[in-house]
């Protein structure tokens, strides 16, 4: 059985209150008195129990870190980096997966439920009635990788996908391409939408360049493989894609490939984000670099600085992208 706080008190001679002060951030207790605990529970082979400290101190260090694209390799990183970056600040990550929910109250009642002390909503594809709903329930939220707004209702940090679309087609245009698409990812996701835009309005600057676009289901291998399929059976596809994320072009990549044509001799293809994934030999993606780490650092920073004033006044954090030149694009004329 789990050695007790009381038996630890008893071998050391001290009161409870005093083995508690001891593991509590802050709180007063002698070097004598604090020696004599742990000495006794090194002993006993007593380990603190942080959730059980969390009741009596109304905080449990707990950080909600909620998203819905489980399936996209990136996130492997962002998650890996988030959890990494707070555990680094003294909280705890909690990691939940709304792939299937659609009710935000639902999903703030779970986080209630765990006793979260914030939640970062780190997802560009959530409708920004998610993040609404913890502000609205009085928890501190923060909202990584979501849309730009210039009277935010709540912390946002991300990046400007409008000025990344815009980037995607200059980077067409100066390669030559005269028939170029946008295969995004789902339609009813801001990311994918602010990206079409600044695609799309950048080049209703270049008249003589054709332009259509498509979007796959979700942002995954699976998604993007079978939209460039469908899209290679109706012949006469683009000369180039931009496609929506990395996991979106690989999968594009990989039917291009089956279906015998040559990137970037046929076909070129830049993505977006810069995944670990596209960097890899056999892949070599050109694609916009997504500054993933400045992101995941500025939103813990604004949730530990939330915890301090809950009354923070909400801001949105860009950052700028840039483009990585590999191997899917033709070499600029």
């Amino acid at each position: 059985m789990a050695v007790t706080l009381k038996e630890v008190a008893e071998l050391a001679g001290v009161s409870r209150s005093a083995v508690s002060r001891t593991y509590t951030d802050g709180a007063s207790v002698s070097d004598k008195t604090r020696r004599k605990v742990e000495k006794a529970a090194a002993k006993l082979g007593y380990t603190p129990n942080i959730l059980a400290r969390g009741l009596t101190t109304r905080r449990t260090k707990l950080i909600g870190l909620i998203s819905n694209n489980f399936h996209n390799p990136i996130f492997l990183e962002v998650f890996d980096q988030f959890t990494r970056q707070l555990q680094e600040s003294g909280l705890r990550p909690l990691l939940v997966n709304l792939s299937d929910e659609t009710d935000a109250d639902a999903s703030v009642q779970m986080m209630r439920q765990y006793s979260v002390d914030g939640v970062i909503v780190a997802s560009s594809t959530l409708p920004p009635g998610f993040t609404k709903a913890f502000k609205e329930a009085g928890v501190p939220v923060v909202n990584s990788f979501g849309r730009y707004s210039t009277a935010p209702e709540f912390h946002i940090v991300g990046i400007d996908n409008v000025e990344c679309g815009r980037m995607a087609a200059k980077e067409l245009v100066k390669r030559g391409y005269t028939r170029v698409a946008f295969l995004g990812g789902p339609e009813t996701a801001t990311s994918t939408q602010d990206r079409f835009k600044g695609f799309q309005e950048e080049l209703t600057r270049h008249p003589s360049v054709e332009m259509t676009y498509s979007y796959a289901k979700v942002y995954s291998f699976e998604a993007g493989r079978e939209e460039m399929q469908r899209l290679m059976a109706g012949g006469m596809p683009a000369d180039a894609y931009f496609c929506g994320d990395d996991v979106l072009s690989i999968g594009a990549l990989s039917a291009i490939q089956d279906a015998g044509q040559n990137v970037p001799g046929d076909i070129g293809i830049i993505g977006l984000n810069d995944m670990e994934m596209a960097g890899w030999q056999n892949i070599n993606l050109t694609t916009i670099r997504q500054p993933v780490q400045q992101i995941i650092n500025s939103s813990v920073e604004l949730i530990v600085s939330m915890l301090e004033d809950p009354s923070r006044y909400p801001e949105a954090r860009l950052f700028p992208c840039s483009v990585v030149e590999r191997g899917t694009l033709r070499p600029a004329s």
